[in-house]
């Protein structure tokens, strides 16, 4: 049977459409791979690697295992002796790098002196105010005072003390041997801040103070200028009905001055009673200790490290009785006569 022209025409434009629009299409259909992203199939290639590695780690500590048994040694360098191949020197390159990145990280952080210069930047008109406001009792407690996060000016204090400890230990005719009275006081200054500090801010931590430790460094250095004003005076005029009264006074000034600052930091009568009694006692009674104990103990302790002191013996010019100089002289007549 012969098949109608107009059917099968009909079929031919049909299926011959469809294949021009494959190959229409076809342009469409192609994957341009240089313009896609490659992160799905780098992590199959990383899982690979990822196998590979741990089936050699696993392999190295077999042989590592099998040659501690056969030859019973330790480990040459740090339990790595079984490490071998280029995976061994990439661990022990990354471990080396690591600690070297480590290390000049805190070299870089605990050697650049830009750290202390916010704690040193203060201008001079600065620190006369805050040595005058330091023996000013301020009476307002409802509200936290403002105190000073500076180390230039109670740094400072603390080396004029030393000073004037020295002063005094001149002109109370103790002998300096070897920089030991030097040493003595710059330990004992340093050592009162320090400490003090420390032990009050241990305190005012149990008392629940709103303080921190940069601040009650400078409130108690600033409270150190009263100690030198006392001292420098008394060591040059020797009264000490004049010490206790400036004992009483420009001490007890600076003393109310830190107290206030304290009490209105603290919350509650017990806990503001027992940081503010144990500032007061002690910073009152390091003023007694250096102008009366001081001296006595420093002498104290050069005498047991080095022996007493001793002057060395001298030849003392004596006068000679009269007839043995009369014989003298006339011996040398008789001589020069004879002769």
């Amino acid at each position: 049977m012969s098949v109608p022209e107009g059917n099968k025409n009909t079929n031919t434009e049909a299926w011959g459409g469809f294949d021009d629009n494959l190959i229409q299409g076809s342009g469409s259909a192609v994957i341009d791979m240089e313009n896609m992203d490659d992160t799905s199939g780098s992590s199959f290639e990383d899982m690979g690697e990822m196998h590979q590695r741990m089936k050699e780690e696993e392999e190295v500590a077999e042989e590592a295992a099998a040659t501690e048994e056969d030859t019973g040694e330790d480990g040459e360098f740090l339990g790595m002796k079984g490490i071998k191949g280029q995976l061994g020197r990439q661990v022990a390159d990354e471990v080396w790098k690591a600690g070297k990145r480590q290390a000049s990280k805190a070299f870089n952080l605990y050697g650049n002196i830009d750290i202390l210069r916010p704690y040193f930047d203060v201008e001079p008109i600065q620190v006369r105010n805050r040595l005058i406001e330091s023996m000013i009792p301020v009476r307002m407690i409802n509200f936290p005072q403002k105190i000073a996060g500076e180390l230039y000016g109670p740094m400072m204090l603390v080396f004029t003390l030393v000073a004037i400890l020295l002063h005094g230990m001149k002109t109370s005719g103790t002998v300096i041997r070897e920089g030991t009275l030097m040493g003595t006081a710059i330990g004992t200054c340093f050592g009162y801040w320090l400490g003090v500090s420390s032990f009050i801010y241990f305190l005012a931590y149990l008392c629940n103070a709103q303080i921190t430790m940069l601040q009650m460094l400078s409130l108690l250095g600033y409270g150190l200028f009263s100690h030198c004003v006392v001292l420098f005076v008394t060591y040059n005029v020797h009264f000490h009905s004049l010490f206790y009264i400036l004992w009483l006074v420009i001490g007890g000034l600076s003393t109310l001055r830190m107290v206030s600052a304290l009490i209105s930091r603290t919350v509650g009568q017990t806990p503001r009673l027992i940081l503010c009694g144990t500032l007061a006692a002690l910073h009152m009674l390091f003023l007694l200790y250096l102008h009366f104990a001081y001296h006595k103990i420093v002498e104290g302790i050069l005498d047991t490290l080095e022996g007493p002191n001793v002057p060395p013996i001298q030849r003392v010019v004596r006068d000679l009785p009269e007839v043995a100089t009369s014989l003298v002289n006339g011996t040398v007549k008789v001589l020069s006569i004879s002769m």
